[in-house]
């Protein structure tokens, strides 16, 4: 698609902010209106737009994606965000250790057990933890707890919130996610813990270290829209 716009502008609407090319508000890509909770994710958007050059790059409107699928898959109901969610709950990588005598378990209780423990704290939950990979389910009253946790959030919480849960395939660092004073790079490093064991014994390898960048980038991404939905006061 050519460029065929010159201004880039952020609305104020009675429900929100909406970006606004020459005049004319965006929709989404599932054509509803593309409004947002926060200024300053609008602006974000907004900034998106006006990079473009030429020839508009979809691949280069990440922030338009996310929201897009917030309005038109989560908030309609088309997506059963939630479930998906719990489904890392069930699994979470954090509640998944190697055998006590084993090397890596001392450092995946050192970076992984204050997450768990902070997460049960803060919900009034108690997860298991399993030495090995056989699945054994997490109690069902901690599951419940978590949905009902989980269906206070709004979609511009919840879509995020999938990615970055999905990225690092623990529920327990999307939700460490949500708190105020989350820091980004501790938290993807605790979701790498194992493979970054690995390279430090055999070594990294090119294409693996390809994949972690944009997946690095991806999960960046995620909390940059989380923290500029929180924004809602600019």
């Amino acid at each position: 698609m050519k460029r065929f716009w010159k201004d880039v502008r952020v609305e104020q609407l009675a429900d929100g902010w909406q970006v606004a090319l020459d005049g004319r508000p965006l929709k989404t890509q599932g054509k509803r209106e593309q409004i947002v909770p926060s200024e300053a994710l609008a602006q974000a958007l907004a900034a998106e737009w006006d990079r473009q050059g030429d020839t508009v790059d979809p691949a280069s409107l990440p922030g338009r994606d996310m929201a897009d699928f917030a309005i038109d898959r989560i908030a309609t109901g088309e997506e059963d965000v939630i479930s998906k969610l719990l489904a890392f709950g069930e699994t979470d990588t954090l509640c998944y250790r190697a055998e006590p005598g084993e090397a890596v378990f001392r450092r995946q209780e050192e970076v992984w057990e204050p997450l768990v423990r902070a997460t049960e704290q803060r919900e009034g939950i108690r997860l298991e933890r399993i030495s090995g990979i056989i699945h054994r389910p997490q109690p069902d009253a901690s599951i419940a707890a978590l949905r009902k946790r989980l269906a206070e959030q709004d979609a511009f919480i919840l879509a995020p919130l999938l990615t970055l849960s999905s990225l690092s395939a623990s529920l327990c660092i999307g939700l460490a996610a949500l708190q105020p004073s989350a820091d980004t790079k501790a938290l993807w490093d605790a979701a790498n813990l194992e493979e970054d064991w690995q390279a430090e014994l055999w070594g990294e390898d090119a294409e693996a270290a390809e994949v972690r960048a944009r997946r690095t980038a991806d999960f960046e991404r995620a909390m940059e829209f989380l923290d500029l939905v929180r924004n809602r006061v600019s």
